[in-house]
């Protein structure tokens, strides 16, 4: 399709998962949307796995310029592609397609750069990282903290054999790092960590919301210097979050992650970059409404 004015271009898009549950993409989207003066919708798609062929299908017989893919579907959808970016083939998995006028799927992964954006200017040179869970959404967190010179990350677990593979695929991809899989009753200090990621879904609105991946005395054991980052971004505030600013240390939520990674998609569908900041005060707005 060809654009001739923002007038003339109805731009569709849509997230792909199952569950989708609460949603904060449609109303993140509409806010960059109107930001930039554009037409169009952000759709939620619930589809299960049987359901994927017919939706791929669906989405490029709509005239959709691209969508959004979660759980489950971040590595099933890469079967469709005809290309992925360096990110989604570093991290293995693709949360943002592309699809192109002559309907063939581009993919990315648009975590990495939104996990990034918010510490992008704290040096982690030669530094170590740990991160708290081994999930599909540490992959995008590992490719980040190499991108930003982590020379060691030590992974926390509850299942050392299920984290095996994960592990193992990240020293052969990243020879150059040093990569420990421990399971997470060794998490007694972090002293020798620059940051400390969570992406186990403890702290998270729901049956989690009063868990913490980490203790309060093992907190206290954070350099002044470190950072406590918790991509959980429902509730703001996890108790992890409470946690390290009551005992005085640098943390970061998920939810400037979660618009960035937004804004990304939507600058790779567009060609247009958003305002990040009217989509934060959006997402807010939603999750405080």
């Amino acid at each position: 399709m060809e654009e001739n004015s923002n007038k003339d271009t109805y731009y569709k898009f849509g997230i792909i998962g199952y569950p989708l549950g609460h949603s904060l993409s449609p109303v993140m989207h509409r806010a960059a949307l109107d930001s930039l003066g554009l037409c169009g919708e952000y759709q939620l798609l619930e589809t299960s796995p049987e359901d994927l062929i017919d939706r791929i299908k669906m989405l490029k017989r709509d005239n959709f310029f691209g969508f959004n893919v979660t759980i489950p579907h971040k590595v099933p959808v890469s079967l469709f592609l005809s290309k992925v970016d360096e990110y989604a083939n570093l991290a293995g998995s693709v949360n943002t397609v592309r699809i192109l006028e002559d309907k063939s799927l581009e993919g990315f992964n648009t975590d990495v750069y939104g996990f990034i954006k918010p510490i992008e200017k704290i040096d982690l040179n030669g530094k170590k990282a740990a991160i708290l869970g081994t999930g599909g959404a540490s992959r995008a967190v590992i490719v980040g903290l190499k991108s930003l010179g982590i020379v060691e990350i030590s992974l926390y677990t509850r299942n050392i054999i299920d984290s095996h593979r994960t592990a193992e695929s990240f020293r052969q991809k990243f020879p150059d790092i040093k990569i420990n899989l421990v399971q997470n009753e060794f998490l007694t200090s972090l002293e020798e960590f620059s940051i400390v990621v969570n992406t186990t879904p403890l702290g998270m609105k729901g049956k989690y919301i009063d868990e913490s991946p980490i203790g309060d005395n093992t907190i206290r054991t954070l350099s002044n210097d470190g950072v406590i980052y918790d991509i959980v971004y429902n509730p703001l505030k996890t108790k992890l979050i409470r946690q390290a600013e009551k005992a005085g240390k640098k943390c970061i939520g998920g939810i400037d992650m979660l618009v960035h990674q937004g804004a990304r998609a939507f600058e790779i569908w567009t060609g247009k970059a958003p305002n990040t900041d009217k989509m934060k005060i959006a997402a807010l707005e939603k999750l405080c409404g």
